[in-house]
């Protein structure tokens, strides 16, 4: 029975606190542990999956004000005590039982094995103990005081293109049964990003809240755009020409036709022109599409394009446009 456990198990020293914590600290304390070594974060680590186990056990324990009562006390009155019938240990055994008004029957005192099965049935009423969730998820505790445990999470992937990230779509999904679920992919979905459908996972052993789906979604890359946020962003290739002196160019949308962008003459490279809302469309907003100037420099000239060019230099300004990089080397 895993009610047993609380004679042995340290739950304070578990999750690292005192055992004057507050509630307020114990639920901090647990959450950064929980983040740590929770199975998702740790793929195939069986130690930290173990490690999740115990501090989910312990917070179960300590977070509920009557068990924790009944923990503290059973560790005050049983501590160290082993618990054989008579012999060194009874006496803390026999203090355990009367605390919970088990002991001492018509003055009658238990010196008997079946009086520990008698007591830990004071925990195990309608069959209670630690249930263990898919990837260590809490069950709500001991059925005796905490109620009904919850049903395990099942967990779920998925790859999607990246248009369907940006503009949202509902997909179909095969269950760990066999059976298909939709999900509905929200606008804006990133990659990594987890979607949580409540109610949909392993039902409950004794009547509970059922567990939840957790689809875990991976997103693919696009060849020619990625995300910033709600913004777009893509690289558009310039020729010399265009960014000295100035022109009007064509530059992609996701999932509809080309925009016109003018670019002013003297345009370097690096620099971002921004066409609003062409970004991502989703309930908290729409971004921008951001186009940044990459000026191409030709590696092939012919003759008269070299001729050209050398005409050039003989007129362009003589202005060295690494003097401020080479004046702040120097400091």
């Amino acid at each position: 029975m895993a009610s047993q456990d609380w004679f042995d198990k340290d739950f304070y020293k578990v999750l690292g606190v005192d055992k004057d914590v507050s509630e307020a600290d114990l639920k901090k304390t647990y959450r950064k542990l929980a983040r740590k070594y929770h199975p998702d974060s740790n793929p195939g680590d069986a130690q930290a999956e173990a490690t999740f186990k115990e501090i989910s056990e312990a917070y179960a324990v300590l977070s509920d004000p009557e068990q924790r009562a009944e923990y503290d006390q059973i560790r005050a009155m049983g501590s160290g005590a082993r618990f054989t019938a008579g012999g060194e240990g009874a006496g803390g055994f026999e203090d355990v039982f009367s605390m919970f008004g088990q002991g001492g029957r018509g003055g009658r005192t238990r010196t008997s094995t079946s009086g520990f099965d008698d007591f830990f049935s004071v925990f195990d009423q309608g069959g209670g103990g630690f249930g263990s969730g898919r990837f260590g998820q809490p069950s709500g505790g001991f059925r005796g005081f905490g109620g009904p445990q919850r049903g395990a999470d099942v967990t779920a992937r998925t790859t999607i293109d990246f248009a369907t990230a940006t503009q949202g779509e509902t997909i179909t999904l095969q269950g760990e049964d066999g059976k298909p679920f939709k999900v509905k992919i929200p606008a804006g979905v990133s990659d990594g990003q987890k979607i949580r459908l409540r109610g949909r996972g392993r039902p409950s052993p004794d009547g509970g809240e059922p567990g939840d789906i957790v689809v875990q979604v991976q997103v693919r890359p696009h060849p020619v755009f990625t995300r910033d946020g709600l913004n777009l962003r893509v690289t558009v290739p310039v020729t010399f020409t265009e960014a000295a002196l100035g022109a009007t160019i064509e530059v992609p949308t996701l999932g509809g036709e080309p925009v016109k962008l003018r670019v002013a003459p003297g345009t370097p490279s690096g620099r971002v022109l921004r066409v609003k809302g062409r970004g991502v469309h989703t309930s908290k907003g729409t971004g921008d599409l951001l186009a940044e100037v990459q000026v191409v420099v030709p590696s092939h000239l012919d003759d008269a394009a070299r001729e050209a060019l050398e005409r050039f230099h003989d007129v362009e300004p003589k202005e060295n446009p690494r003097a401020d990089l080479l004046s702040k080397a120097r400091g």
